[in-house]
């Protein structure tokens, strides 16, 4: 292993850890502006996990061990989902033929987990949460597995670092059209994986709107700042992917490229802040909808790159 290549995985790693939470206080700060509020700082979501490290944790007796683990295993599949992604134009820590479906399905065990310590608790609103949150996830499944074939078809790599790598400036002037429409799908699967608007209101403080925030309502103290971090990791995790499709800019040199990364991340959580801004939250009888229109043009997407 090169000089290059231990500095490049520990600089992926660092931004990792450090850099998620950030992309929410963006997203805060770009609702204020529009609202014509100064906002929390950028760096309250920081603050917030913080200040729930510190707190106690209350646990209900009806619950099981599945209701302590969802919370360390959402982080723990994200954060090895992390690894296997390509932040900007360097390649993963970790890499190898068909690590794609093993990201895909690292979300899916994560949300498994979730959904099951939300159904421990024995609560009619947490469980309707669940189903929300597993037929939704159904939907957008298919969604990802399009870009993911059509990538590859693209590349000719079954690893992620190989697909997202030969996404460039100049895969643009032969596969254009395929990549718009696969970023329109990506970008929705973004939001609803990530339960943002118009799928979900991470604000709101309605059980019966929730999604996600309904599923954790009985976690508190450090396990709760667990699943904020773990949903902060999952936004920057998939973001990255959507950075690579969206705006695949590179200049050859390590830090140079490493900025660019940084700068493409807080941009996308500046536009997902606008998208926040002007949109309302979706009526649960259109979501469906708008997914099967991802799926549509993901599946046109592979289409074109079949010959």
């Amino acid at each position: 292993m090169t000089n290059s290549t231990i500095i490049n995985s520990t600089i992926h790693i660092f931004l990792a850890l450090i850099m998620p939470p950030l992309l929410l206080g963006v997203i805060g700060k770009t609702k204020a502006a529009f609202a014509g509020r100064v906002g929390a700082p950028f760096l309250q979501p920081y603050y917030d996990i913080l200040r729930l490290l510190h707190k106690g944790t209350v646990f209900s007796t009806t619950t099981s061990w599945v209701f302590r683990a969802g919370p360390i295993v959402a982080l723990a599949t994200t954060a090895v989902a992390s690894l296997l992604i390509p932040f900007g134009a360097h390649p993963s820590p970790i890499s190898f033929d068909g690590d794609m479906i093993l990201y895909a399905y690292l979300f899916a065990l994560g949300r498994f987990f979730t959904m099951a310590a939300a159904l421990d608790t024995g609560s009619s609103f947490e469980g309707m949460g669940s189903a929300r949150e597993a037929t939704y996830s159904c939907l957008a499944e298919p969604t990802l597995f399009f870009a993911l074939i059509t990538l590859s078809r693209l590349s000719g790599s079954y690893s992620l670092t190989g697909m997202l790598s030969n996404v460039s400036s100049g895969a643009w002037l032969y596969a254009g059209a395929s990549l718009l429409l696969l970023i329109g799908g990506m970008f929705i699967v973004l939001l609803v994986e990530n339960c943002r608007i118009p799928f979900d209101d991470p604000n709101t403080h309605l059980e019966l709107t929730m999604i996600h925030e309904v599923m954790v309502l009985d976690h508190s103290g450090p396990a709760f700042a667990i699943i904020q971090y773990a949903a902060s990791l999952k936004l920057f995790v998939l973001g990255a992917f959507f950075v690579q499709l969206a705006l695949p800019f590179a200049t050859g040199s390590p830090f140079p490229d490493w900025g660019i990364f940084i700068v493409s991340m807080l941009l996308l959580a500046v536009i997902i802040g606008v998208v926040e801004s002007v949109m309302a939250r979706l009526r649960l009888v259109r979501v469906p909808q708008l997914l099967v229109a991802a799926t549509i043009l993901a599946a046109f997407s592979t289409l074109l790159v079949i010959r």
